[in-house]
């Protein structure tokens, strides 16, 4: 069996896997990815076209239906313009250092170095590198505090945060949430 079929099958194993655990135990197992470090989570189904690309350090959790692009296309199209030029296929790798968080529906482009914690808020594009310490969310991607700020707010909302849901707590989050919007009504 050719090398890309057997690509495709990981990939297409990789999909239909219902749980998370499973699918981040298979990742690392049959080294899909560049590099894969120590507790290391992947929720997404869909893994890139060229994931060798891609590096994951340490403490890495990637949330649902984040994408990573590391190459374009862009070049079918610029060669059909008959201007002479030789348009090549475009890639890039792309980095993510320890302690990192990438929030649901997040892009990440090519070419991007994601420093050590670092917390990317869900729908955010990455088209540049972000530095250690940043919380940044957006299109494009923009800081919105520092790591250190936002693990003290965190720990401000601790007594609203739980473990494990149960119908108990799941009355006391919907009381929560009505209390604070009482002026609203």
């Amino acid at each position: 069996m050719s090398s890309y079929k057997k690509i495709f099958l990981k990939k297409l194993r990789i999909y239909l896997m219902n749980s998370s655990e499973k699918r981040t135990k298979y990742i690392k197992k049959h080294n899909i990815f560049g590099s894969v470090g120590d507790n290391f989570f992947f929720q997404p189904r869909k893994i890139p076209n060229d994931p060798k690309l891609i590096k994951f350090h340490n403490n890495v959790v990637v949330a649902s239906n984040v994408t990573f692009i590391n190459h374009d296309v862009m070049n079918k199209m610029l060669n059909n313009l008959n201007d002479g030029t030789f348009y090549k296929y475009y890639s890039g790798c792309t980095e993510i250092m320890d302690n990192v968080f990438i929030g649901s529906n997040t892009t990440i482009l090519p070419n991007v170095k994601i420093g050590s914690n670092v917390i990317i808020g869900a729908g955010s594009v990455v088209t540049k590198d972000i530095p250690n310490n940043r919380v940044v969310a957006g299109n494009p991607a923009k800081e919105i505090c520092t790591f250190e700020e936002f693990i003290e707010k965190r720990k401000q909302k601790e007594n609203n945060i739980i473990e494990y849901y149960s119908d108990d707590v799941l009355e006391k989050i919907w009381e929560d949430f009505n209390n604070q919007r009482k002026e609203v009504r």
